[in-house]
């Protein structure tokens, strides 16, 4: 079972971003992950999650957006979370900028653990006390702790 615990890497946490847009905020946090040695080919990763954006928007509303996508280059899910300081337009449904971007991708044929790593987000940031302290933390290192310790209990 996929945990935010197991997914989240500190490295792949980045505080601030400096992207202003949506499609900026998923680049960077696509290099992240290849800066990091976890994706061999950004432009591939950042074209599968930025064509599932289109099709319908991973702003959920209330600050938080997780796009995600699936790519063939890939042998595992990977994640990687920014805090943008200067809110971003994710088009969320409730209309309200986004503070917190956590990016998932996986390989197409995992299925399973793509929804578990989904889960897991959910599971942790649905609750309104949890994204208010991760609007909060002021450090990537204060955000990862308050995502993956006891967050799967």
């Amino acid at each position: 079972m996929i945990t935010l615990n197991s997914l989240l890497r500190l490295d792949c946490i980045k505080h601030p971003l400096e992207s202003s847009d949506s499609r900026g905020a998923i680049n960077e946090l696509v290099n992240l992950l290849h800066e990091h040695g976890l994706v061999q080919d950004p432009e591939d990763v950042a074209d599968a999650v930025w064509e599932r954006e289109l099709q319908r928007t991973t702003g959920i509303g209330e600050g938080l957006a997780v796009p995600h996508g699936r790519c063939p280059s890939l042998d595992k899910v990977v994640a990687a979370v920014g805090y943008a300081a200067d809110p971003i337009d994710f088009k969320a449904n409730d209309g309200k900028p986004v503070e917190l971007i956590v990016l998932i991708v996986s390989p197409p044929d995992n299925t399973t653990e793509h929804v578990q790593a989904l889960s897991a987000i959910s599971r942790v940031l649905g609750h309104q006390a949890t994204r208010n302290a991760a609007f909060a933390c002021e450090t990537a290192e204060a955000l990862h702790a308050l995502l993956c310790n006891g967050a799967d209990d």
